[in-house]
C-alpha cells in the first residue's frame, strides 16, 4: 500500500586480471544537487509524519550500512572483503551524512560495487568467448544462498566461485536440450545484456537506492519514488496516461512494441504492431529523429509520452520486414485508459440440482484512484469503489443469486480504496 508524503516519497543491479585493489570507473557518478534537497527533505517527512519515531543515530546508521550493501550485493558475490573492511569507516557516520544531505560516501560505496561488478561481467563473458573448458565430473558444490556467507577475500577465490555460477548456468541450459554451443551463445547474450544494463546506471539509480536503504528502516513498505517511478506509479493508480497507447519493452539493443491498447492513439494509425522496433523518436512535426538504438527503456518511453494533442514521430523498424527501409510513423498523443486493468464482471451460471444459480464475479486486480482527479475535484475521476458500486448495481439489475469479489490476482494499491471499497459490503468495524 502506499499513500503520499511528498511527490517523491510513499508508504506503502579494467582490466580482467587487475588485483582487487585496482577500481575505477571510467565516469564515476555523482549526486546532483537536487539529491542533497530530496535527502533532507524525506528526513524531514519520516520525523514528522511516520508513526514510528526514529532517532537518526549511530544505532540506525549502522542499519542503513547493512541494507545498503545488502541491496547492492544480496549474494555476496562482487564486494571483497578489503572492500567492506574500508566501507567500515563509514558505519556511524551515514547518520550523520543525512541530516547534512551529503552523499559521498554512499556514492563511492555504489562506484565501488559497479566497478566490482562491469569486472565480473567482462571475466564471464570473456571465458565464455575464449572456450574455456569445464570440468563436469569434480565432485563440488554451489551454494546458492550466499547472504551470511563470508566475504570473499581474494581474486582466485572470486573466480571460483563464478566459474560454478558458469557452470551451474550451462547445465541448466544442457538440461534444457540446449547443445553446448547454443547453451554458450545464450549466456554470452545474458551477460552481454546485463553489462549494458550496468552501463546505463545513472545518479538518480543510485540516489533511490541509499534513499531506499534508510526508508526500510522505518517499515517494509516505506519507499522513496524517483520522479519517473512516482510518474508510472500515479499511472498505474488512475489507469490513465497521456501518450500513444503502446506497451514497450527492451529486447537486446531495442525497445519493441510488445501490445497497442486497443482504440489508443497508435492502435489508430493502423501501421504498428507487436514485435516492431522503435529505433528512433522525433517531437512535432518537424523534429529531428533522435536515434535511441541501445538506450535505457524509460528513457525512451520519456521522449514517447508526452501532453495530449501534441505530435510523436517514432522511425520504426517492422519485425517481418527487416530488409525493407525503416519508416516513420506520425502520432497525435492522446488521453489513454488502461481499461483492461479496471474491475471487471461477469456472471457465471451454476447447476444446483434443478435450479441454476447466476452468480456475479467482480474481479479486482488492483486498488486504483486517479490522486490527481480526486484533489483536483473531478466528479467523474477514477477509482475502484466508484467502478465496483456499478458494477454491483449492475449485477443486482440482472437478478444475480451471489457475488463474489475476486482478489487472487490483487497485488495492493491505494489503501484508501481499499477501505472504501470495503465499506460497499460492511456497514461498520475495524478493517485490517
Amino acid at each position: 500500500m502506499h499513500r503520499p508524503l511528498l511527490n517523491t516519497l510513499f508508504i506503502t543491479a579494467f582490466s580482467l586480471l587487475a588485483p582487487i585493489t585496482a577500481y575505477a570507473l571510467v565516469t564515476p557518478l555523482e549526486a546532483e544537487p537536487i539529491h542533497k534537497q530530496t535527502l533532507l527533505e524525506i528526513n524531514e517527512s519520516l520525523k514528522l509524519g511516520h508513526y514510528n519515531r526514529i532517532s537518526i543515530d549511530d544505532s540506525l546508521s549502522d542499519q542503513i550500512f547493512d541494507q545498503y550493501l545488502k541491496d547492492l550485493d544480496p549474494s555476496r558475490s562482487y564486494f571483497y572483503k578489503s572492500d567492506i573492511d574500508e566501507f567500515e569507516q563509514y558505519r556511524y557516520t551515514l547518520d550523520d551524512n543525512i541530516k547534512k544531505g551529503d552523499l559521498n560516501d554512499a556514492y563511492l560505496i555504489y562506484n565501488r560495487f559497479q566497478t566490482r561488478l562491469e569486472d565480473r561481467l567482462k571475466f564471464t563473458i570473456s571465458e565464455l568467448e575464449e572456450g574455456k573448458k569445464f570440468d563436469f565430473d569434480v565432485d563440488e558444490n554451489l551454494n546458492t544462498d550466499r547472504e551470511e556467507a563470508p566475504w570473499i577475500t581474494t581474486e582466485e577465490e572470486m573466480n571460483a566461485l563464478w566459474d560454478r555460477r558458469l557452470k551451474s548456468a550451462l547445465l541448466n541450459l544442457k538440461f534444457a536440450e540446449k547443445t553446448d554451443e547454443e547453451a554458450k551463445e545464450v549466456l554470452i547474450k545474458r551477460y552481454n545484456n546485463q553489462l549494458k544494463r550496468s552501463l546505463q546506471v545513472n545518479s538518480e539509480d543510485v540516489f533511490q537506492t541509499f534513499a531506499n536503504a534508510f526508508t526500510k528502516q522505518y517499515d517494509p513498505h516505506t519507499q522513496y519514488f524517483s520522479p519517473r517511478r512516482s510518474e508510472n506509479f500515479k499511472i498505474n493508480m488512475s489507469l490513465s496516461l497521456e501518450g500513444i497507447g503502446a506497451v514497450l519493452k527492451s529486447e537486446n539493443e531495442f525497445t519493441q512494441i510488445v501490445r497497442l491498447v486497443p482504440a489508443g492513439p497508435a492502435d489508430k494509425t493502423g501501421q504498428l504492431k507487436a514485435t516492431d522496433k522503435i529505433i528512433g523518436v522525433g517531437q512535432g512535426e518537424d523534429g529531428e529523429i533522435e536515434d535511441v538504438i541501445g538506450w535505457r527503456l524509460d528513457d525512451v518511453v520519456q521522449l514517447i509520452r508526452g501532453p495530449k494533442d501534441t505530435t510523436v514521430r517514432l522511425e520504426i523498424k517492422s519485425s517481418d520486414q527487416e530488409e525493407r527501409p525503416s519508416k516513420i510513423v506520425k502520432i497525435v498523443r492522446n488521453k489513454v485508459k488502461l481499461e483492461e486493468q479496471s474491475a471487471q464482471k461477469e456472471i457465471i451460471e451454476i447447476k444446483q440440482g434443478d435450479r441454476v444459480l447466476k452468480v456475479g464475479v467482480i474481479d479486482i486486480p488492483t486498488f486504483y484512484i486517479d490522486f490527481q482527479g480526486r484533489q483536483e475535484g473531478k466528479k467523474d475521476f477514477k477509482s475502484t469503489t466508484r467502478d465496483v458500486e456499478r458494477l454491483v448495481n449492475e449485477l443486482k439489475e440482472e437478478k444475480v443469486d451471489g457475488i463474489i469479489v475476486d482478489l487472487r490476482n490483487n497485488g495492493g494499491g491505494s489503501l484508501d480504496e481499499a477501505l472504501s471499497l470495503t465499506d460497499l459490503f460492511i456497514d461498520r468495524g475495524p478493517v485490517v
